[in-house]
């Protein structure tokens, strides 16, 4: 069942703000974006509706905010298993649910450069640089109506060395690693074209299948444990011998009485926890909150709530 709360992001977001500021409960901004003011407004709805008050806006608030429609589900909901996939771990990576998500650009602050995208790819390692030359040759048009005046130094930046592309890139952001304008607005500009989000869609293409590949090394089966293990391959890379012999000991002492969801859920919990406590000890806990945030099918990532089912449609459905 479709529902929106703190975390949610969209067109459907909008209408709720647009609604509760014409009651004059909301004053924040209409950018579609369900943050603390817009859960505030919900709340402020909910007790003068006399309905249960969570900040949540599903069914019941729905039906009272617009008596005239039923809740829509989110644009991504219908998207393939492999986009919604991508939009999750981007708005991890990016902390920007989709479409922004796609867009996510970050500064020289790992030392990469600038990152670029779903998967933050990077010119430092030489992972960006082949989405923004497909683009160029596939739809040259388009790259040169985004930059305009600015297309001959994209095009030459993409044509130099890595360390001369690195320079560039830390020429244009400043001591805090934050783009500087033109560049900031005309990368995202570029990012957010469907063209664009199409190349990524494609290049993120050898990781889903990284993920398939793991789902059926430790047999799991569902969507959601694809979302897992796609993660896992963006942001970790993979699993090694040593975790997965931690992990596969853990699966042998599992109850195999319960139903077989109870043991998928518990499957991707124990995948969830091993492979975080394997990461970087000053990192683990952020990854481990948001792996068991996918594992879980919910949770809270960098102040964001979850709910994968609701948000992004991923369930514990089989995959196709």
């Amino acid at each position: 069942m479709a529902s929106y709360q703190c975390g949610s992001y969209g067109p459907e977001v909008e209408q709720i703000q647009q609604r509760l500021k014409a009651l004059g409960m909301y004053t924040g901004p209409i950018d579609g974006d369900y943050g603390g003011g817009t859960e505030a407004a919900v709340k402020l709805f909910q007790r003068s509706a006399d309905l249960k008050i969570n900040g949540v806006v599903g069914p019941d608030a729905w039906a009272r905010l617009f008596p005239d429609s039923s809740i829509p589900v989110p644009a991504i909901v219908s998207q393939s298993i492999a986009n919604r996939c991508l939009a999750l771990t981007g708005s991890f990576e990016t902390s920007m649910p989709p479409p922004d998500c796609f867009a996510g650009l970050t500064g020289d602050f790992d030392g990469q450069g600038l990152s670029l995208g779903v998967c933050q790819w990077n010119l430092g390692q030489g992972s960006l640089q082949p989405l923004l030359l497909e683009m160029d040759q596939t739809h040259a048009n388009l790259v040169t109506e985004v930059f305009h005046s600015y297309a001959g130094e994209f095009r030459q930046m993409l044509a130099a060395s890595n360390e001369a592309q690195l320079e560039w890139a830390r020429s244009i952001q400043n001591a805090r690693h934050i783009i500087a304008e033109p560049w900031l607005g005309l990368l995202k500009t570029l990012a957010r074209t469907p063209e664009f989000q199409a190349i990524e869609t494609g290049h993120a293409g050898r990781l889903l299948q990284t993920a398939r590949t793991l789902c059926a090394t430790y047999s799991v089966h569902s969507e959601r444990a694809l979302a897992l293990m796609f993660d896992i391959a963006v942001q970790n890379g993979s699993i090694d011998e040593v975790v997965r012999a931690q992990i596969e000991r853990d699966f042998a002492a599992l109850d195999t009485s319960q139903s077989s969801a109870a043991i998928e859920v518990a499957r991707l919990g124990i995948v969830a926890t091993r492979r975080s406590d394997a990461s970087n000890p000053a990192y683990v806990n952020d990854v481990r909150i948001r792996k068991l945030t996918i594992a879980n099918g919910q949770g809270v990532v960098h102040g964001r709530s979850y709910d994968l089912a609701a948000q992004y449609g991923i369930t514990l459905a089989p995959l196709g």
